[in-house]
């Protein structure tokens, strides 16, 4: 199978789906057609701890979307795991305003302890350092307020699903580290809510750390291709439905890029339109010493994310550069059923 017919982007053919974009450097309109959203939202990814940029994020999208129904916040939250980065981005949040819904996925950082024989003291080479695999989970869910890494928020009527893996693969395997490993359960809650959301023609917007392999921006790199250890499985679920949006992070990669949305046709499911794959950004940048007592960002690292409005008939998502303040590029994708 080449890649053509694993990956399309709709382009308005007779019996797909319609996706226009607004390129980079043109100023999206606060919304699209007629109507006002049902519902708006954020979702970024990948803080690992820079709690600098996460504040300018926080307050970059109070402005421009202050009455937002959520924030969806697509892994690597901190940048090891330890409880004390997850009360520092607590706190952080405390300092700004934000939607008051908060949908959590776990990355791949989140389990970084074991490298780590006390906060300040790398020791990858007696890895895990006493840390217990239970440990990792429990402090995510500590956080997050839920005892699973998958959950379903509402964010306005819109059902966000958050997805992660459920083992750190490296206590199991030591040929493996950061894979997803999704349970059975998990695929299965998957199947269920989705189908659930489609019989009441609500559009899905699945939150998850990894990409996907053959999607968005990073995801044809061996690096991140092989993340699932689970993929054929997973995406014949998603695959089944035009509705459905997936967020995903961790490449860092830009979201100027022109595959930061595609849709992911899947061979052997009904659905030949496929459904939409976005990437989120990073929030977290680089800086370093610029020799007069100051700092600059490193080239080549971004604080960016998305604004997300919900219509009856189409999601509108766009691409937002926190730090420069300015919209990237949008995309406008008709929904299959009207709502």
């Amino acid at each position: 199978m080449d890649r053509r017919s694993l990956l399309t982007v709709a382009t308005g053919a007779a019996g797909a789906l319609a996706a226009s974009q607004v390129p980079a450097g043109a100023a999206p309109p606060t919304h699209t057609g007629k109507g006002r959203p049902v519902a708006t939202f954020n979702v970024i990814s990948d803080i690992q701890g820079d709690l600098r940029d996460l504040g300018v994020a926080l307050e970059d999208m109070n402005r421009t979307n202050p009455a937002s129904s959520g924030l969806a916040v697509a892994g690597d939250i901190t940048p090891r795991g330890y409880d004390a980065e997850y009360a520092a981005v607590t706190a952080e949040l405390a300092h700004h305003t934000h939607a008051r819904t908060v949908a959590w996925a776990i990355g791949n950082h989140e389990f970084y302890v074991p490298k780590w024989r006390d906060p300040s003291t790398l020791a990858q080479d007696t890895w895990p350092n006493g840390t217990t695999e239970d440990s990792l989970f429990s402090s995510f869910h500590h956080f997050a307020g839920r005892n699973t890494v998958y959950a379903e928020h509402s964010f306005g009527g819109i059902p966000v699903l958050s997805l992660g893996t459920e083992k750190y693969m490296h206590f199991h395997d030591p040929k493996l580290w950061d894979e997803v490993w999704l349970s059975e359960a998990q695929l299965t809650w998957l199947e269920e809510r989705l189908a659930h959301w489609a019989r009441r023609r609500r559009p899905v917007m699945v939150i998850t750390h990894h990409p996907l392999p053959n999607t968005v921006s990073g995801s044809h790199n061996r690096l991140y291709s092989r993340d699932y250890l689970q993929a054929d499985r997973l995406l014949g679920i998603l695959g089944r439905h035009k509705d459905v949006f997936l967020f995903c992070g961790h490449t860092h990669w830009d979201l100027a890029l022109s595959d930061w949305y595609v849709r992911r046709v899947v061979p052997g499911t009904a659905n030949l339109d496929g459904f939409s794959v976005i990437n989120t950004g990073a929030v977290q940048t680089g800086y370093k010493d610029d020799g007069k007592g100051g700092e600059v960002t490193v080239p080549g690292t971004f604080n960016q994310g998305l604004q997300i409005e919900v219509h009856r008939d189409r999601v509108v998502v766009k691409a937002r550069d926190f730090a420069a303040g300015t919209w990237l590029k949008q995309i406008t994708v008709p929904l299959s059923t009207r709502m």
